[in-house]
Formats: C-alpha cells, sequence, structure tokens
C-alpha cells in the first residue's frame, strides 16, 4: 500500500501545472452544465405545472358550463312534458267529448233504424197473413172445385153459379153504392146487375142468364147430325134472349143505349165469337156486347177509372189541400235530412282533425325521444329534421340542439 501511495505521488508530481489547469477548467465547466441543466428543468417543471393548473381551470369552467347547459336543458324537458301532458288531457277532453257526441247520434239514427226495421218487417208480417190466408183460400177453392160438375147439373144452378161470379166481379170492382143487383125497372122487368153511371148518366144493365144447356148439348153430341141441330137450338136461344135483352133492358132515359150479356167461360166466349158470327154480329145490331169474365173485369175498371175521376173533380180542392199539407211534410222530411247530413259531415270533420292533433302528438313524441346533441361543426345528425335553434357554449366546443315548433 505504501508503494501504491507513493507511485501515484509520483505520477502527480509529474503532471504539469498547465495540465491542472486545464482539468480545473474542465471540470468547473461540467459543474455549470450541471448547474444550468437543474435550472432549466426546474424552469420546464414549473412552466409544466403552470399549463396543467390553467388546463384544470378550463376544464372545471367547462365542466361547470356543461352542468349549466344540463340543469336548462332539464328545465326546458320539464316545461315540455308539462304541455304535453296539458295537451294531452285536453285532447283526452276533446276526443271523449267528441265520441259522446258521435255515440249519441249514432244511437239516435240506430234506434230510428231499428224502429224502421221493425215497422217494415210488421208489415211484411201482415203481408205475409194475407197471403197465408189467400193461400186457404185457394186450397179450399181448389177443393171445391172437384164438386163444380156437380154443381152446374141443373139449370138453376148453373143460372145461379154464372150470376154468383158475375157479382163476384163487380164486387170486387166497384165501390158499394155504384151497383146493385137484380133491382126493379119502371116496366117491371128486374135485370141481373145494374151499374149507376157518372155525372148523373143512365144505368148500365148486365145481364147473366146464358143458355148454357143449348150449348152443353152442342158439346155433348154424338154426331155430326146432333151438332148441327144442337148449334141450331143454340142459335135460336142466343137470338130469342137477345131479343128479350133489347125489348126489356134498354130503357130510354133509364138506362144505357147498350147493354152486357155475360158468357161465365173464356172458352165459351172464344167458341162463340169463332162458330156463331152472326149471332155476335145480331148483339152487336142490337146494341148488346157478349162480354166474357175478364172483357166485364176490363170494362169494371173502366168504369171505376171514371168513377174515381168524378170524385177527384168533385174533391179537387181537398186534393189540392192534402197536397199542399204533402209539400210541407215533404219540406221537412228535406230540412231533417240535411241537417242529419250536416251533422254527418261535421262528426267526420271533428274524427279528421282529432286524427291530425294525434299525428301531430306523435310526431312531436318522437322527436322529444329522439333529442341529442349535435357536432361541433353545426351539422344536423339527419337531414330530414326541419331546422333547429342550436345553443352553443362559451368555450365553442359542443352545441345543444333545442326544436321549437309551434
Amino acid at each position: 500500500m505504501t508503494s501504491h501511495s507513493d507511485s501515484l505521488t509520483l505520477s502527480l508530481a509529474s503532471i504539469s501545472p498547465a495540465m491542472l489547469a486545464l482539468a480545473g477548467g474542465v471540470l468547473a465547466a461540467l459543474v455549470l452544465l450541471v448547474i444550468v441543466l437543474l435550472l432549466r428543468g426546474a424552469s420546464l417543471r414549473r412552466e409544466q405545472a403552470e399549463e396543467a393548473s390553467f388546463r384544470a381551470g378550463e376544464s372545471e369552467a367547462r365542466m361547470a358550463e356543461l352542468l349549466k347547459i344540463q340543469a336548462e336543458m332539464q328545465g326546458r324537458i320539464a316545461a315540455m312534458t308539462e304541455v304535453f301532458g296539458a295537451r294531452q288531457s285536453e285532447l283526452n277532453q276533446t276526443i271523449n267529448q267528441r265520441l259522446d257526441g258521435m255515440t249519441q247520434r249514432v244511437s239516435s239514427t240506430i234506434t230510428e233504424q231499428t224502429k224502421s226495421t221493425h215497422e217494415n218487417l210488421q208489415r211484411l208480417q201482415e203481408r205475409l197473413a194475407v197471403i197465408d190466408a189467400a193461400q186457404n183460400n185457394i186450397q179450399t177453392l181448389a177443393k171445391d172445385v172437384v164438386g163444380l160438375q156437380a154443381i152446374l147439373s141443373n139449370k138453376q144452378t148453373r143460372g145461379a153459379f154464372g150470376q154468383s161470379r158475375m157479382e163476384t166481379i163487380i164486387a170486387d170492382g166497384l165501390p158499394r153504392g155504384a151497383y146493385s143487383f137484380q133491382p126493379t125497372l119502371s116496366n117491371g122487368s128486374r135485370p141481373d146487375c145494374t151499374i149507376r153511371m157518372p155525372n148523373d148518366a143512365p144505368s148500365l144493365v148486365i145481364d147473366a142468364k146464358f143458355p148454357l144447356e143449348a150449348w152443353n148439348a152442342i158439346r155433348d153430341a154424338g154426331s155430326p147430325e146432333a151438332g148441327k141441330i144442337a148449334s141450331q137450338q143454340f142459335r135460336r136461344d142466343m137470338e130469342v134472349h137477345i131479343r128479350d135483352i133489347s125489348e126489356k133492358y134498354l130503357i130510354q132515359g133509364e138506362t144505357q143505349d147498350t147493354a152486357f150479356l155475360f158468357v161465365p167461360s173464356e172458352s165459351i166466349f172464344a167458341e162463340v165469337h169463332e162458330n156463331f158470327e152472326p149471332v155476335v154480329q145480331k148483339a152487336h145490331r142490337s146494341r148488346i156486347v157478349i162480354v166474357s169474365p175478364s172483357l166485364l173485369m176490363l170494362s169494371i175498371q173502366v168504369i171505376q177509372a171514371v168513377l174515381k175521376d168524378q170524385r177527384m173533380r168533385a174533391q179537387a180542392h181537398l186534393i189540392q189541400g192534402e197536397v199542399a199539407l204533402l209539400m210541407d211534410d215533404l219540406g221537412r222530411l228535406d230540412e231533417r235530412v240535411r241537417k242529419l247530413q250536416g251533422h254527418f259531415a261535421m262528426a267526420q270533420k271533428d274524427i279528421d282533425m282529432v286524427v291530425t292533433s294525434a299525428d301531430k302528438l306523435t310526431k312531436r313524441g318522437a322527436k322529444i325521444e329522439g333529442l341529442e346533441f349535435e357536432a361541433s361543426d353545426g351539422k344536423p345528425a339527419r337531414d330530414s329534421e326541419p331546422a333547429a335553434k342550436s345553443m352553443e357554449s362559451r368555450t365553442g366546443l359542443l352545441k345543444l340542439r333545442v326544436v321549437d315548433e309551434e
């Protein structure tokens, strides 16, 4: 160890003063450099601390601004919720009122329709009852037709059948009092029926005593000679009967110049006109008209129309009064129908308004539900949404989009 110290001492002794001075300068430079570096590090840390403090203050300011914006947004949402609830309540009340009115009107209409339907069904039941009664009468008549041949077996019965059929046609076609059965004329004759003509004109005489025996003889003839003899007998009987009607029933000023000879069968009427033309011509010359049931019914209908026209002319002022009352009723009916149409149109308009309000409320709810922040560049999130008012913070980094529509 002593030798080592000696060698170190010798080495230091061998270093020149210039080299020591140079080494001291280098050492001083290094110390100065370290001091400068330390000073610069402290300044840099101070600047970083100041920048961090500044950034922390700025962040706190931004956070406070965000909290303020959030409070304002919550207030707006609460106000919008309150307005929406009030409008929803008003809408529900309006809808309930409209629905109550519509329900009342629909109920009234349904009640009227039900009443009308009930009346129509009642009338239909009455008509069906009449039809059932007519069907029963037809069935009864079908049973009676079976014994028709036995009923017509003698002369008096056949005459009563013709008389009964003629009376039935006249009684069904003319009002009571417009005809008389078997009246007595001024010459003592008693025709089967007389019909009073309008305007105080003479009565029309109808005879129902058709010679059916001679006609049945023609039908029952077994040979052409017997048929010829029966035809001649029928022609003579018809000529005698036509002459009797002309002499007994055609009275000047009391009866018409023409009388009816009633034939109780359409087939007999057709064969008489086809096979006994001279008899028909003699009847025309004697002012006697041969009529079948259908022709008598047609003549009765014509007379009924003439009588009805006479009554209408006599009651023209009453008819005019009734027509005036009818027109008044028709006017009131038209007015009420138009009012009902207006009610339905108003109800439809109210329904359309309610639907429009519901659509608006649905859109408002969707907009409130989809409320969100926009980017800092100010572009809306969806191009299809309407222009919105924007609120920008003092830092300019965030922007709140609030939709406010009427």
